[in-house]
């Protein structure tokens, strides 16, 4: 094809985004072209790969043989102070010198557009990270459509109402631009998608025996409670965590999205996966570091705590952890979210996920362990409890230990409890809770509360604070210790269904409690 060059000035126009946080931002790719050396200048704040994008559309330009303007280009990224990172806005670079080289492009085709993808060198388009959020934004700003590479388009169709258009190569977005292909948006039935989407591989019915700590999971899943397993290796611990999110509420459309698009962001999304419906699992190695944890970088990014937002958040052999990655999390836990600063920029990851633990009690693990002899002498067993800090500790509310299940358990042919079964009665306390909080902006679970609500929520009669000074008495439990069995014990009532806490829940609540004093003992030696 012959290349158009012309010797007055030229100026395109094509709408891109860059992803901030979670949330894309629009990007006004801005392409002026006049005649003078072959140059090509890229402005606007961009990051090392798109200044690298040159190189990239010039060849695959003349790969596909398209217009493609002479002499100085300049390119500009609005806005000016706006960072712009990644690969995605190589495709509307290259769109923008073939609008200033020819004549044959509408502009307001390109005015009504979201473009983005990136190119390698012989013209395909390859896939970027962060579509999802760029669709939404897209869509806000009143877009009509989106043209977005072939293996993004499942994730771009979940948002409705906007036309949604995947192109293979350069060559193919031309002809589209030009009006010589036409293409058939792809789209979702999403309703139908969430629904086939939201079934779990694993259930609880797999898992013989663990009664104990299977009840102390359906509490920590009714009231959003974080949780800590102690026990010999091979008790099972991590096959309980991975049967965790199978009990939980579903999640919501809205929950969905907001899931998908953190992990869109983050380039964690599976290939062809358009919606995330079910509760995300992240199991990161106690080899992360703080940034792969928490987020982080020089082009920030968000870490395993984000990405299980709406989820769970595993971290097995707990102790094994460096103790600086674990006391990162403690502000996160806390607040839902976390936030990344920059010198120039700061943007603000969701982080509300739910914390499960599994560790050994000592080096060996067979502590607990009452069919094996622990080898372990005393200061070895404090220097590897002392790992974990106190007030980690003091953010997980509910303490189990896991011990080995019996011979009789585990050749039983008879299932344990379905997930579904033990889900509804968590989904009921949950309807207790939703309703107690509805007046407090930001509670959704007994978790959440503060002292106050816990002082207005959780009040004992006489029998129950007797019960709580003799449990703080002799287990030798901290006051640090007392609003959370307060709020287990209410979590306990909920799943009762009862108005009150009873001294059974008190009781039961205290139970998840008594490794404290445990603990305690074996730090101090």
């Amino acid at each position: 094809m012959e290349n158009h060059q012309s010797k007055d000035a030229m100026l395109s126009r094509v709408w891109s985004s860059t992803v901030l946080g979670v949330d894309a931002l629009p990007v006004e790719v801005e392409t002026h072209t006049r005649g003078g050396l072959p140059r090509f200048y890229i402005v606007g704040l961009p990051d090392g790969a798109v200044r690298e994008s040159r190189d990239r559309i010039l060849a695959a330009l003349r790969a596909s043989d398209l217009p493609r303007p002479r002499g100085t280009i300049t390119v500009n990224l609005a806005p000016a102070n706006l960072k712009k990172e990644g690969t995605a806005l190589d495709l509307p670079i290259a769109i923008g010198l073939i609008a200033t080289a020819s004549e044959d492009i509408d502009p307001q085709l390109l005015e009504e557009s979201m473009i983005a993808g990136e190119l390698s060198l012989h013209g395909p388009i390859r896939p970027v990270r962060g579509i999802l959020p760029m669709t939404i934004r897209a869509k806000r700003d009143g877009k009509k459509r989106v043209i977005v590479p072939v293996d993004n388009a499942e994730e771009a169709a979940v948002v409705s109402d906007i036309d949604v258009l995947p192109v293979q190569s350069i060559q193919e977005a031309y002809e589209l631009l030009r009006g010589e292909k036409k293409i058939i948006p792809f789209h979702h039935d999403v309703d139908a998608l969430f629904e086939r989407a939201q079934a779990y591989p694993v259930d609880f019915a797999e898992v013989r025996g663990q009664q104990n700590a299977k009840r102390a999971m359906e509490v920590a899943a009714a009231g959003g409670h974080n949780l800590l397993m102690v026990g010999p290796p091979g008790s099972g611990k991590t096959m309980l965590a991975r049967r965790l999110p199978t009990i939980l509420p579903p999640l919501t459309m809205e929950e969905a999205l907001e899931t998908t698009k953190i992990l869109s962001v983050g380039g964690k999304l599976r290939r062809n996966t358009g919606l995330v419906a079910t509760r995300p699992f992240r199991a990161p190695h106690h080899t992360i570091s703080n940034a792969g944890l928490c987020g982080g970088g020089v082009n920030p990014k968000p870490g395993e705590i984000s990405c299980a937002h709406n989820g769970i958040l595993f971290l097995d052999e707990l102790p094994e952890f460096k103790r600086q990655v674990l006391e990162v999390l403690r502000q996160p836990l806390e607040e839902g979210t976390i936030t990344i600063s920059r010198a120039r920029f700061s943007v603000t990851y969701p982080a509300r996920c739910l914390l499960v633990a599994a560790m050994n009690a000592c080096l060996c693990g067979f502590l607990t362990d009452s069919t094996r002899i622990c080898t372990c002498t005393p200061q070895q067993i404090q220097r590897y409890l002392s790992k974990v800090s106190g007030p980690l500790l003091d953010r997980i509310d509910v303490h189990v230990e896991v011990m080995p299940v019996p011979f009789e358990d585990i050749s039983s042919i008879r299932d344990g409890e379905l997930s579904t079964i033990i889900r509804n009665r968590v989904l009921q306390a949950r309807k207790i809770q939703h309703h107690r909080f509805q007046e407090n902006q930001g509670i959704h679970c007994n978790a959440m509360m503060g002292t106050r609500l816990v002082r207005h929520f959780c009040h004992l009669d006489n029998a129950c604070t007797t019960l709580m000074k003799m449990a703080i008495d002799k287990l030798g439990l901290s006051a640090r210790a007392y609003d959370r069995i307060l709020k287990v014990a209410r979590t306990v009532a909920d799943l009762a269904a009862s108005q009150k806490i009873e001294a059974s829940h008190l009781s039961e609540a205290i139970q998840y409690r008594a490794l404290d004093r445990k603990w305690g003992e074996l730090r101090s030696g």
